[in-house]
């Protein structure tokens, strides 16, 4: 499937010409290693999105808690609609009554490493992702080292929307996340940025 193939979801729940959210141009990204990028969004509930690149989209999660640096600790994470490229830096406001509004802020961004393995051979990004079990390196602002994220099997996973994201065992576990209630693009906090008359879309 094509990234613009991938796109149509996202499209189709927004209004573009009531958000300020970016429609999506399809593009290679100029960077080596892939980009992700996990923004705080206060919707109707505040949550977490936590996006990675594969294969040209933004695959998506959003998470009802933030992601921890403790691995005993598993976050759930609910796959929704992959999102643009663009979506990566995108912060503001989205108005009330549309797909998703509220406040957005980017929490952190970076790039992240594909570490997964299968009997000492690598294993593909794209094939971790079909698979269910993805493991990778972040470096991000304020999220570094190894983290897993999987679809987990058996009743109580029985969506098939619904995957773990824990960290895995380093020199970076159990650190402690420095500015987090700040913006890592913009310095402001949810509240700054809600209350910025200029991100509101007219």
């Amino acid at each position: 499937m094509t990234a613009s193939k991938k796109l149509s979801t996202y499209r189709k729940k927004r209004v573009f010409t009531e958000t300020p959210e970016p429609r999506g141009r399809v593009k290679k990204t100029k960077t080596k290693k892939p980009m992700y990028v996990i923004q705080l969004h206060d919707a109707s509930h505040l949550h977490y999105d936590f996006r990675l690149e594969i294969d040209g989209v933004l695959v998506s999660w959003a998470m009802p808690k933030g992601p921890s640096t403790d691995p005993s600790i598993k976050r759930l994470a609910i796959q929704t609609e992959d999102h643009p490229m663009e979506y990566g830096d995108f912060e503001g406001i989205i108005p009330q009554g549309n797909y998703g509004g509220g406040t957005v802020m980017v929490w952190d961004t970076g790039t992240f490493e594909n570490i997964k393995t299968h009997k000492g051979e690598p294993v593909s990004l794209t094939d971790s992702y079909r698979k269910g079990t993805l493991e990778f390196v972040l470096q991000g602002k304020k999220l570094k080292g190894a983290y897993a994220l999987i679809k987990p099997h058996g009743s109580s996973f029985s969506s098939p929307k619904n995957w773990l994201l824990f960290k895995l065992d380093d020199k970076y576990a159990n650190k402690k996340i420095v500015n987090k209630t700040k913006s890592t693009l913009t310095g402001r906090t949810l509240k700054q940025i809600a209350a910025d008359a200029d991100n509101v879309w007219e």
